[in-house]
């Protein structure tokens, strides 16, 4: 048998290797991500109203944003993708809705969907007994109307389709891998070699956000729910940027550098720049490059990409990962990066650098129903965790001494206590920042001013006062801490407990009595949980209408052994009504 003529044998059609992820979106405009498999003319069409893009490529990998301008504010029209010419989504025979293109519509409530930590295993028996149901792919299976019979705890409407999903942190996990990840390392590399079973690469990189983002039901609903992402310290590594000690430890290896220059540059790829509107990303540097580039072939964004990786990592003030989403006079959402603006010099420790800083301080403004701010890592902890937290920070900086610094340092990074409230001054001066929005000393007070995070892997909602004022006096505004961690890996039944214990036990009274000793500065705000905490994967969705606020948290449960299948079942609700307007002092 000949073989064929490779001279007249025509090339197989381009196709779609990850998306489309419908990404940004605001009323009159929407922005397409796509993965394809080669270099190709990537087009989406909505209803007639079409927009196309070349893709660049990074690393052998080849990528597209496509935006469409123009569109009709609170309209959800069907659209479809092509390459080169050729439609590849939405793909023949799918189980799935087709995917729909909504454009933001001001004068309805606003429906957000958020949450954190992610891993990414089979939907089996197996899986499910390890890693717990995916929350996410619940949700989606109900959305699109492929779920058991519901929960008859849920009404109606708690299935409308969300205006945004942010997704708080954790994305993936680049070193604790799955076995499929670790059979394509192993397929590349000797496991023996540093760093083993850890990620290396930005091709390591590309394979685990293929794992994370390919099962057919979320990506689905990736395709059809707009998209904000945020990292968190495993899409890099456990406790990165902890402390300058940590990041010694780290830069003294082999692969760290290499491995750093891959998370920060597959980041920008894969996650952040689908975070900007169309003008913003034509202030980005790299963007440019891609949209001035005018030659015949695909630009290879490769070295120009992990270049800015290495000088952001090197100086975090040189590029901004937060941003912000101008939801309407309903709803204002900053997502502050809380993990690469970090300062790590002993002397001035802070969770963002002075620019970064900056940039929240403008931003934390009333004139808004509703104000958000997406934190990856909780403003507010239990208040006996908060205490031992910033406790540890004074320890380690040498409050009782050296040699017991270096207890505290190794306490540390041993059990996580790096978040706001180990960057004390940080804490304090983003609280102020609050008291006043939520006294209206920053424009007219909003409704609610709530931190949503992700990270600690149990889910709840925390209300703040101002400390010393049993009453909040003074506060116009809701100020509130809401959790949910994570999607899909939950913790070990002993660290529930201990978490628990850290949360309601001993940790609050002995907090307080060590921070003290150690001339930490009291927190001038007090708070207390009003829900949780809990410990399922699970997804939130937080409805804002008018004045009041409506959080929901659901999981997906296991129905006759369906493993593929779960039912979305809701385990926690909590309402804010409108604040009763408090009398200025």
């Amino acid at each position: 048998m000949s073989l064929p003529d490779r001279a007249t044998t025509p090339d197989p059609a381009p196709a779609l290797v990850l998306g489309p992820l419908l990404r940004y979106v605001d009323e009159t405009s929407a922005t397409i991500w796509v993965e394809t498999d080669r270099a190709a003319v990537v087009k989406v069409d909505r209803g007639g109203v079409t927009a196309e893009a070349r893709t660049f490529g990074v690393h052998g990998h080849h990528y597209a944003l496509v935006d469409l301008e123009g569109l009709e504010p609170g309209s959800q029209v069907e659209y479809e993708v092509g390459l080169d010419g050729h439609p590849v989504w939405p793909e023949p025979g799918a189980r799935t809705p087709a995917p729909v293109l909504a454009t933001l519509d001001l004068d309805r409530p606003l429906r957000l969907l958020y949450g954190s930590c992610r891993t990414s295993v089979p939907h089996d028996a197996e899986g499910n007994r390890a890693h717990g149901v995916d929350a996410l792919r619940a949700y989606a299976l109900s959305l699109a109307g492929l779920a058991p019979d519901p929960d008859a705890k849920r009404g109606p409407d708690d299935l409308a389709r969300p205006d945004l999903m942010l997704f708080l942190g954790d994305q993936v996990y680049a070193d604790e891998t799955t076995e499929e990840m670790r059979e394509f390392i192993a397929s590349r590399r000797d496991l023996d070699e540093p760093p083993g079973e850890e990620l290396r690469d930005f091709e390591e990189y590309a394979h685990l956000y293929l794992l994370a983002w390919s099962d057919p039901v979320n990506r689905w609903l990736l395709s059809t729910v707009p998209s904000a992402m945020i990292f968190d310290d495993h899409d890099v590594r456990d406790d990165w940027n902890t402390s300058l000690s940590w990041r010694r430890k780290m830069e003294a290896t082999s692969w760290w550098h290499g491995r750093i220059v891959a998370a920060l540059a597959s980041y920008w790829v894969y996650q952040h720049a689908g975070n900007l509107s169309p003008q913003e990303r034509l202030e980005d540097p790299l963007w440019l490059q891609v949209v001035k580039h005018d030659g015949l072939d695909e630009l290879d964004l490769s070295e120009a990409l992990d270049a800015f990786a290495a000088e952001v990592d090197r100086d975090p003030e040189a590029y901004r990962w937060s941003y912000e989403r101008d939801l309407g006079p309903q709803a204002r959402l900053a997502v502050v990066d809380s993990r690469a603006a970090r300062v790590l010099d002993p002397d001035g420790r802070a969770m963002l650098d002075p620019a970064e800083l900056e940039w929240l301080d403008h931003r934390m403004r009333g004139d808004v129903e509703h104000l958000l701010i997406g934190t990856s890592v909780p403003f507010l902890l239990a208040p006996g965790l908060h205490h031992v937290e910033a406790f540890s920070e004074a320890l380690a900086q040498g409050a009782w001494g050296r040699a017991l610094g270096r207890v505290g340092e190794s306490l540390r990074q041993l059990v996580d206590l790096e978040h706001w409230a180990a960057f004390q001054d940080s804490f304090q001066r983003v609280a102020r920042m609050a008291i006043e929005v939520a006294r209206g000393e920053r424009g007219q007070a909003p409704s609610s001013v709530v931190f949503l995070s992700g990270d600690v892997h149990h889910s709840y909602v925390s209300q703040a006062r101002v400390a010393a004022h049993p009453e909040g006096t003074g506060l116009r505004s809701h100020l509130l801490q809401a959790v949910c961690s994570p999607i899909r890996n939950p913790l070990p039944r002993s660290m529930r407990f201990a978490t628990a214990a850290l949360s309601y036990g001993v940790a609050g009274p002995l907090g307080r009595v060590v921070s003290r000793s150690a001339q930490v500065p009291a927190p001038p705000l007090e708070w207390r949980y009003l829900e949780g905490p809990w410990f399922d994967n699970n997804v939130a969705v937080l409805e804002v209408d008018g004045r009041t606020a409506r959080m929901r948290w659901f999981t997906g449960e296991i129905v006759d052994e369906q493993h593929d299948l779960p039912r979305l079942a809701t385990v926690a609700e909590h309402r804010v009504e409108a604040p009763v307007e408090a009398p200025r002092s």
